[in-house]
């Protein structure tokens, strides 16, 4: 039986999934340090790399740059970016602005129940995580679910515009409500940070239950805060900055 022709349908869903792919691998190979700050690529070094068609390749490479990890170069092609410590305070800064607002719309408008449950769910799941001491894989669990509450949340502000705009903002290097957990886990307080961080969670589905706009948003900002803690514990100690992937694209200023 003869085999149909692949459809332009199925031409622009391959041709998608091959983006993604570049672009995660890609993503993947700057932020495990094996790209460089500095480091050109071409669209033919990642075709041969990563074993995808230029088309998709060129689509990444502008994802990236989006995304703030390239940025192009006269001479042709993308550079890796490297960013200051201002660069990343401003990025957490962003997120938390976006988050707040989130937060705030999420309260005046209304949520439904179900996404209320869900809510609480992950809270109740990173309380049975903060039982007992922090393991290795209780941190990877925490990250998990924290995300989860994260992605809840910009959904639960009911604007796809706020939404995207979230999405975007916490793609962004260094800027994920989890970028910072792995430094975190050094630190001697770790287990405290994240009691406190798990308050303001709590106090944040509280305050939309209730309809408290102004206060959900005031927490979800201070929330934010607990990142650029941990940027600065990062600074402030060459072992942890090892556990921050990444962290060998950020300049910090002389003093």
């Amino acid at each position: 039986m003869r085999e149909s022709a692949a459809t332009p349908e199925t031409n622009a869903s391959s041709q998608m999934s091959q983006t993604l792919r570049a672009q995660l691998g890609l993503r993947e190979l700057i932020l495990d340090g094996e790209l460089a700050s500095g480091a050109r690529i071409s669209e033919l070094w990642v075709v041969e790399r990563l074993g995808v068609s230029r088309t998709p390749v060129r689509a990444a490479l502008l994802r990236l740059q989006e995304e703030g990890f390239l940025e192009p170069i006269p001479s042709g092609g993308f550079a890796v970016r490297s960013f200051t410590e201002e660069d990343v305070w401003d990025a957490i800064e962003v997120r938390g602005t976006l988050e707040g607002l989130a937060a705030r719309l999420a309260a005046e408008r209304g949520v439904p129940a179900r996404t209320l449950r869900e809510l609480q769910q992950c809270v109740a799941e990173i309380d049975a995580i903060l039982q007992g001491g922090m393991t290795a894989d209780k941190f990877t669990q925490y990250i998990e679910v924290n995300e989860r509450f994260h992605r809840l949340l910009a959904k639960a502000c009911g604007s796809a515009v706020l939404e995207r705009q979230l999405e975007k903002a916490t793609s962004s290097p260094f800027a994920s409500p989890s970028g910072f957990v792995m430094v975190q886990s050094m630190a001697a307080d770790a287990h405290e940070v994240l009691v406190l961080a798990q308050a303001q969670h709590r106090g944040v589905i509280e305050a939309i239950e209730h309809r408290e706009g102004a206060r959900a948003e005031a927490l979800m900002r201070e929330h934010a805060r607990i990142a650029h803690r941990n940027l600065k514990s990062a600074f402030d100690s060459q072992k942890a900055m090892t556990q921050l992937q990444g962290g060998n694209l950020i300049r910090r200023a002389h003093r």
